[in-house]
């Protein structure tokens, strides 16, 4: 017998099967075996899990089961070769099955991704702006899914039926001018009108007419590795100037206290603000580049070290409100850095507090001046004076009967 025909001989090749998963299953057998013997307590794989290593050795696993398939498929294929047999698979057919398959697959992908993912998407926007943005943020989702199912169905089911069966021939169609002319014309204008409505909203969002009856609260926010500091214009409406060359250990901001508009700016640690009524945002950084981002009402705008940018909201959905529209009673408002700036970054989060123009002027009301009596004699300006402390009502009552008293002695 030649070594071709003992070797794809079925005996022979049964045999050497059988042989190998009787030898695999005696060698699992006896590892088991030795592993229940050494080992006493389970070991938590969660550790194992959770590594990068882990994931790696499986993915590098499949690939070597798919690689060793792939084998066994092909010397089936040799065999059958050797043998003068016709081929035993038709790979056309396959690849015609799988992408059915992918498509299927697919299709529950694009619809458990909207279902679960879908819902974990921010509430609706807390600001006049972001009405639009959601607006417009929508209509471009609800284009682009359609064309993304739509041209992925025809791709998709085009290859399982046109698979070659070897019954037919290709047909060669190398030029349409009326198809090349729709899938420009089409896309372009629908691009166009999006565009256009960006556009449109943008200039909405940064080129606002003042409302001389409604102005808007200025709040200045300096961003730094890896803090944000608030400042809030005081009594007049005005935030003072600052000059990053008066910055020192006393003076943080930098502020240049000439400026009579900075004597009664405040500070505070949190963002506070009414609700209906434009606030105007002033952004600067100390340092590095840093990205403002408030995103339950859709405002991202970076800081940049020696340029102020300015943003202007209207916020129209108190903290209260969005707890109760959450279903969340911890609800709160965040104002964060969206620029990864450096190992702290995580750090720089401050809350944002939206409330009733009562309760804003209210809390107000309660915050300090940046302009500390160690500022006052660093820029030779007037110390405060602490108001003299005033007796208890009654021991001035004492004190009043006791002068009586004695001038009542002095008479007699």
């Amino acid at each position: 017998m030649s070594l071709r025909k003992f070797i794809s001989n079925k005996t022979i090749a049964a045999l050497a099967v059988i042989l190998t998963v009787f030898a695999s299953t005696s060698a699992f057998a006896q590892a088991a075996g030795a592993a229940a013997e050494t080992v006493a307590k389970p070991i938590d794989m969660g550790p194992v899990y959770k590594t990068a290593i882990f994931y790696t050795m499986a993915f590098l696993l499949v690939c070597l089961f798919v690689a060793i398939i792939g084998k066994a498929l092909k010397v089936y294929e040799l065999t059958r070769e050797a043998q003068d047999q016709p081929k035993g698979i038709n790979w056309n057919t396959v690849n015609g099955v799988l992408f059915a398959l992918f498509l299927i697959v697919g299709l529950y992908g694009v619809y458990w991704e909207y279902t679960v993912h879908g819902k974990m998407i921010l509430p609706e926007a807390a600001s006049e702006h972001g009405k639009k943005i959601d607006q417009m943020f929508n209509i471009t989702l609800i284009i682009t899914t359609i064309v993304f199912i739509a041209t992925h169905i025809i791709l998709f089911v085009f290859a399982y039926i046109y698979r070659s069966t070897g019954k037919r021939k290709a047909y060669y169609y190398p030029h349409n001018n009326a198809l090349e002319r729709i899938w420009t014309i089409v896309p372009a204008l629908v691009l166009t009108v999006l565009v256009l409505m960006g556009f449109l909203t943008w200039r909405s969002i940064f080129y606002k007419i003042e409302d001389p009856n409604n102005k808007p609260i200025n709040i200045e926010i300096t961003s730094s590795q890896f803090a944000w500091a608030i400042r809030y214009p005081g009594a007049d409406g005005i935030v003072g100037l600052k000059n990053y060359k008066l910055i020192n250990s006393i003076n943080a901001l930098g502020i240049d206290f000439k400026d009579k508009n900075t004597l009664d700016d405040q500070t505070a640690d949190e963002m506070v603000i009414p609700v209906n009524k434009p606030v105007r945002l002033i952004l600067t950084s100390k340092d590095v580049l840093h990205s403002f981002y408030m995103p339950h009402f859709r405002i991202q705008l970076n800081t940049v070290p020696g340029m102020t940018s300015y943003f202007e909201f209207t916020p129209t959905i108190t903290t209260e409100e969005m707890k109760v529209k959450t279903n969340d009673p911890k609800f709160a408002y965040l104002f964060l850095c969206a620029k990864i700036c450096g190992e702290g970054h995580y750090k720089m989060q401050k809350e944002v507090r939206v409330v009733s123009q009562a309760e804003y002027e209210a809390w107000v009301k309660k915050q300090g001046t940046y302009l500390t009596d160690d500022l006052r004699k660093e820029f030779n300006l007037p110390v405060t004076v602490a108001p003299a402390a005033v007796a208890p009502a009654d021991s001035v009552a004492k004190d009043t009967s006791a002068v009586k008293t004695n001038q009542l002695a002095l008479k007699k």
